[in-house]
């Protein structure tokens, strides 16, 4: 008997809980997305949701928060029984919920974001100043370092994510409910919000957490409940299961098998060479190589510059270089369709807004970059756009209850399989994947990790930028480490780990030589 098989979920407590939910399900139509769900939650403490994409985590936050009405079931709130027409309705109840996805008036200010619909007046008369006093010290005590006062579309995601977090704490509440939080934010960012998750834990409100780290969950809960295929597995202490336990029990797997193994560092010549690129403001005269054979990580702080490199190097943004070769061969890069020209395929790490067409069919979204190759003719044809969707649905297991759904209707681990099979019908040479597993469960991560082996073993140079350090860790073959804009350190085999890869990201790493240049 395995340990997780020992595991029984945990007696209730003696105090009345603050909620309680009773067989709640919710279907669409004929299709069950969440059935029968049983659970208690309680006042000063922290209660984890895990399970894969799909698996009705979000579903039965939405139901709590108000956003969508249960099929059956019954939610109590300090005992007494309550329907949330709206999350109008549940906010006044003392319930907020800070959305997986960013849900910002990008045309606002960060204060008229915060305070939206809840404005403060002195004299009938609205109070700008107070509001600014108070958006700067809620920002400042999730150490966002935006300006109250500047636009949201200004503003990078994490920052953004920050203010969203603002806003759901700018008022006292009861039940505060955090749907995948940290996917965007930094290392010091997640620390400093974890530690505001538990400030409100030792106050005495309630919080719902969901989150597919399931390192943060084993910090972080009291109490763990477990969601398979919209069905409750059990609700289990946190001090008895181990990340381990969590993994097999949402999928029934080892977490010690999310990484293919390694294949150890490329002897191979490099497929692609960059020398001395700076990007104004954001990158000082960086050079790398990536080889066939292995996995490039680029691994540093958010805000060291890893994105704007590539950015950079694709003509997003304004940079200069002294040379870029493919293959050997020097090449002009002045636009992304000139790096696909020359073999070079980005996965940008923002798939919702700069990756994926979201109110476009599936087929338009992964055919759309390889038009030129596929169409000899002056229209397209629509069996073709078929096949290829048909092929890329099978090669890449992007699930699907129906081909015709929009991209925005896919769960984030099949949007980034969409991105993934879109990208490699230019056949690169080179692949660049910004925060690959970004908000993807753990199911979902393994199989683009073993996506990014096949690449590999296929010959392609692969460059993977994250913020997961345990993702550089466990899938790279060699780590370049950013820091203020330069490439400062280099690790490889058993070179590799989470504590070298800090150390030289926040400054007491080792350096390279002047310029950046790393070999």
């Amino acid at each position: 008997m395995s340990a997780v098989d020992m595991i029984r979920p945990t007696a209730a407590q003696v105090s009345a809980p603050l909620m309680q939910l009773s067989g709640l399900s919710k279907a669409y139509g004929p299709v069950t997305v969440l059935s029968d769900v049983d659970l208690d939650i309680r006042s000063g403490e922290i209660h984890a949701i895990i399970g894969e994409n799909g698996a009705g985590k979000s579903t039965l936050m939405r139901l709590i928060s108000g956003h969508v009405k249960p099929t059956k079931g019954t939610i109590r709130l300090a005992s007494e029984e309550v329907v949330f027409n709206t999350p109008v309705a549940a906010e006044h109840a003392g319930i907020a919920l800070v959305h997986q996805e960013i849900l910002l008036a990008d045309g606002l200010t960060v204060v008229e974001n915060l305070f939206l619909g809840r404005e403060r007046t002195r004299n009938g008369v609205v109070d700008d100043r107070t509001m600014e006093r108070i958006a700067s010290e809620r920002l400042a005590d999730l150490g966002c370092t935006a300006s109250p006062r500047d636009l949201v579309s200004n503003l990078p995601i994490a920052q953004r994510q920050l203010v969203q977090i603002a806003r759901a704490l700018l008022e006292d509440h009861r039940l505060v409910i955090f749907d995948e939080p940290t996917a965007v934010l930094t290392t010091s960012e997640v620390d400093t919000l974890l530690g505001i998750v538990r400030g409100l834990r030792d106050r005495g409100v309630a919080v719902l957490y969901i989150s597919h780290r399931l390192n943060e969950v084993e910090a972080l809960a009291n109490r763990i409940t477990v969601l398979r295929d919209g069905k409750m597995i059990g609700t289990y202490d946190a001090e008895a299961v181990t990340q381990e336990d969590m993994a097999r029990l949402m999928v029934g797997r080892e977490l010690s098998m999310l990484y293919p193994p390694k294949r150890g560092v490329s002897q191979q010549q490099p497929i692609l060479e960059i020398e001395n690129l700076s990007v104004p403001g954001f990158v000082t005269e960086a050079s790398l190589v990536a080889r066939p054979g292995e996995v490039l990580g680029l691994g540093g702080m958010i805000g060291a510059g890893r994105t704007e490199l590539f950015e950079g190097l694709l003509g997003l943004r304004p940079s200069k270089v002294g040379q870029v070769r493919v293959d050997g061969k020097a090449v002009r890069i002045h636009s992304v369709a000139d790096g696909v020209d020359a073999g070079i395929g980005y996965l940008t790490e923002d798939r919702k807004g700069k990756g994926l067409l979201l109110r476009e069919r599936l087929a338009p979204n992964l055919v759309l970059t390889a038009l030129s190759r596929l169409y000899r003719k002056p229209y397209m044809e629509q069996k073709l756009e078929r096949q290829e969707l048909d092929r890329a649905v099978s090669e890449y297991d992007i699930r699907v209850r129906s081909k015709k759904l929009e991209a925005g209707q896919l769960s984030g681990g099949n949007q980034q399989k969409l991105l993934l099979a879109k990208i490699m019908m230019l056949d690169p040479k080179v692949v660049i994947i910004d925060e690959p597993t970004r908000g993807i469960d753990i199911g979902n991560k393994s199989q683009i990790y073993s996506f990014i082996d096949a690449l590999i073993r296929a010959g392609k140079a692969c460059i993977v930028i994250s913020s997961e350090l345990q993702e550089l860790v466990g899938l790279c073959d060699r780590i370049l480490v950013m820091r203020a804009g330069s490439i400062v350190a280099e690790f490889a085999g058993d070179e590799i780990t989470e504590e070298a890869v800090v150390l030289a990201a926040t400054s007491g790493g080792p350096t390279a030589a002047a310029g950046g240049t790393i070999q």
